[in-house]
């Protein structure tokens, strides 16, 4: 099977990978957790502009340049690390506004106010991430609302040659023994939830480009891939079932996962047929929480431990991780759309 690829979208895919085709990514768009911490070591209201962007351009400064990507939002981070950024990763921007709105039904993703794909393109990233709180057995009015997002962003991203990553996230219903507003795992987390999700939005419709994906097992009680046995057996099998859920490339995300749990993650992934990760937290936080508001300490426990792990998990990506240009979508190699001598007139124009 041969897919093709418009040339925008094919230079933005390996803009965000490295030269073999795999995802070494580096989020730092994470704003509610960093929000928070800040206002428990300072006090309440202390998260300013300027110590979130400042928690932020630090990580860029430290950990950029090890990675083939960086994630980063445009209300705290981008304007404060614009120029920390290396010339050589890739850049991808959010697009979602982190309030989402709660009901019994579900939650509701929006675009950030004022943002948008069209401003993305004119910032200069390769690439849209998008975060979308889902269940499939959200109210029909939720899921509805964010099935339409989704085709609105993809047919967006279509639109401007960008790549389009789609972030997928199971919650606690609202009423809900576990229920929070923050992303964490529960040791009684549903696999079947996460599964199901993917496969509603693996259609071509949704113009989907990368997926990245949350462990379908709860990282903390991942079994260690090393001891064998039949609890090895039926994590990994879950891990299997969430690769042949899409012919396009994947990659996972850490989820505040710690160190050591990321790369059992990691490791179930790249042999189920990732290609790589989007992590943050996994590489960053430990540095973050017992430093900060000691930016330089911070930043030395960055360039030390933190680059240590993403280096780590990067020999593991090499090794282990799938190129995405071998993603079954592009099982003969992915060909150009309008290729030939006729390019210039056919390749589309900006709406």
């Amino acid at each position: 099977m041969t897919s093709s690829l418009s040339a925008g979208k094919y230079r933005a895919l390996r803009r965000l990978s490295d030269a073999q085709g795999r995802f070494k990514m580096m989020a730092a768009d994470q704003r509610p957790p960093i929000i928070k911490a800040i206002d428990q070591k300072l006090g309440a209201g202390s998260a300013s502009y300027e110590r979130v962007g400042g928690v932020k351009r630090a990580l860029v400064k430290a950990l950029a340049p090890q990675s083939s990507a960086v994630l980063i939002d445009p209300d705290y981070g981008y304007s404060l690390a614009f120029d920390a950024l290396p010339a050589a990763p890739g850049l991808l921007l959010t697009l979602e506004n982190f309030a989402f709105e709660e009901s019994a039904g579900g939650r509701k993703t929006f675009v950030m106010k004022d943002w948008g794909v069209d401003k993305i393109k004119r910032a200069g990233a390769e690439g849209v991430k998008l975060l979308l709180w889902y269940r499939p057995d959200c109210s029909a009015e939720v899921r509805e609302h964010q099935h339409r997002l989704v085709r609105e962003v993809g047919a967006a991203c279509k639109a401007y040659d960008l790549a389009f990553l789609l972030e997928l996230l199971v919650f606690p219903f609202a009423g809900a023994s576990d229920h929070t507003t923050d992303y964490i795992e529960h040791k009684d987390k549903r696999p079947e939830l996460v599964l199901q999700s993917l496969r509603d939005f693996a259609s071509p419709e949704y113009g989907v480009d990368i997926y990245k994906l949350e462990s379908p097992l709860a990282a903390n009680h991942l079994p260690d891939p090393a001891g064998g046995g039949a609890d090895v057996a039926e994590a990994q099998r879950w891990f299997d079932e969430l690769g042949k859920l899409t012919d396009k490339p994947w990659v996972m995300l850490s989820a505040g996962a710690g160190m050591e749990e990321f790369r059992r993650v990691l490791h179930y992934a790249f042999k189920a047929g990732a290609s790589g990760f989007l992590a943050g937290r996994a590489i960053w936080w430990k540095a973050f929480q017992e430093h900060y508001p000691d930016l330089a300490a911070m930043e030395a426990a960055l360039a030390s431990e933190g680059a240590g792990y993403l280096a780590e998990i990067n020999r593991m990506t090499d090794t282990m991780a799938r190129p995405w240009t071998q993603s079954p979508v592009f099982a003969a190699g992915p060909a150009l759309d309008e290729a030939g001598q006729t390019f210039p007139s056919r390749y589309p124009a900006f709406a």
